[in-house]
């Protein structure tokens, strides 16, 4: 894949201006993951940055039969298939952000019980994310691209271990560290949604959480923050509007959109006016806006069709050079 930049010296920037890609929301998809590793040395970045979210919510259940292996997936019926498609089966599953699970009949039996469902589960999730940070390690050591993860709201605290485990994937929820010139505070936690998540909090405890982190840093007006939910009430956070039984509101013949960010990050960008936030969550809201002098971003997501959404951003001495939403 040829590189279209410079990493050091994008064109019309000054020689210490920085480049990122940054990208959320992936939900498990090998394709888009793949996609995100190789963004660094395709859009001659400096740094990769996953906002979060980005682990899989189900898995794919493939049968052992005495002819092969039968499933279905995406509306197809796979009927006594071979090693070779099965395999090829199980890649396409995990393109889409699902999880293949192989067994005979007794054994996909059991997933009946809700506990070892979830015990299968889990391992599937930790498995996928072992997978994918040994391909960071295969195809960015040495490159001198550094690339950080953090997982979001719906991502189980399994996956923590994984990835801080390695020696390329950096694991920066919960913390604030330095990129040459800039500081980067990263939050994966969301406020509270109607599905009961792994890493949800009240408005109050993110704000404490972000202030806390803010408190350390020596240039705020060169920090970058990475904060799972976008701010309350800005082109970045506006989603379907549901009720109690989960269905969707409609208006006017379309559904009902509403701001569902955070207000906590909200009032923290307002307060603090970093130079950059990076956000996600809301897929559907797919925008840049400026709080003040903080350019805030959401590329959106759409993993779904194997689809990567992203943002490149060059940074300057305080301030932001340039900045595009991209699809690939």
């Amino acid at each position: 894949m040829k590189t279209f930049f410079n990493r050091r010296s994008a064109v019309g920037a000054p020689p210490n201006a920085r480049r990122l890609f940054f990208a959320t929301d992936i939900h498990g998809s090998d394709r888009c993951f793949r996609k995100f590793i190789n963004a660094g040395r395709f859009y001659g970045v400096d740094y990769l940055i996953m906002g979060g979210d980005i682990t899989g919510k189900s898995l794919v259940l493939i049968e052992q039969t005495a002819r092969g292996w039968s499933a279905q997936f995406n509306d197809h019926q796979y009927v006594d298939i071979d090693d070779e498609a099965r395999i090829a089966l199980e890649q396409n599953i995990r393109d889409h952000g699902q999880y293949p699970y192989v067994g005979d009949r007794g054994e996909l039996e059991a997933l009946a019980d809700e506990g070892y469902r979830d015990v299968a589960f889990r391992a599937a999730v930790v498995d996928g994310i072992r997978r994918w940070v040994q391909l960071a390690e295969e195809r960015l050591a040495g490159t001198g691209i550094r690339c950080f993860i953090t997982p979001g709201n719906d991502d189980y605290f399994d996956i923590d271990e994984p990835l801080q485990e390695s020696n390329v994937v950096e694991f920066v929820d919960g913390s604030t560290i330095r990129l040459d010139e800039h500081e980067m505070l990263t939050c994966g936690y969301s406020n509270i949604t109607p599905w009961g998540s792994p890493r949800e909090l009240p408005e109050e405890q993110i704000l404490k959480r972000l202030n806390d982190m803010a408190s350390g840093v020596e240039d705020r007006e060169n920090l970058i923050v990475v904060i799972h939910p976008p701010p309350f009430d800005t082109p970045l956070d506006h989603a379907p509007a549901i009720d109690g039984e989960f269905v969707v509101q409609m208006q006017s013949g379309a559904p009902k959109l509403i701001p569902v960010g955070s207000t906590a990050v909200r009032d923290f960008v307002e307060a603090q006016q970093p130079l950059l936030g990076l956000h996600g969550h809301v897929h559907e809201s797919k925008a840049s806006d400026y709080i003040g002098r903080t350019l805030c971003i959401n590329p959106g997501s759409e993993y779904t069709e194997g689809t990567l959404a992203g943002a490149i951003v060059t940074l300057g001495d305080h301030r932001v050079l340039a900045h595009q939403l991209i699809v690939g």
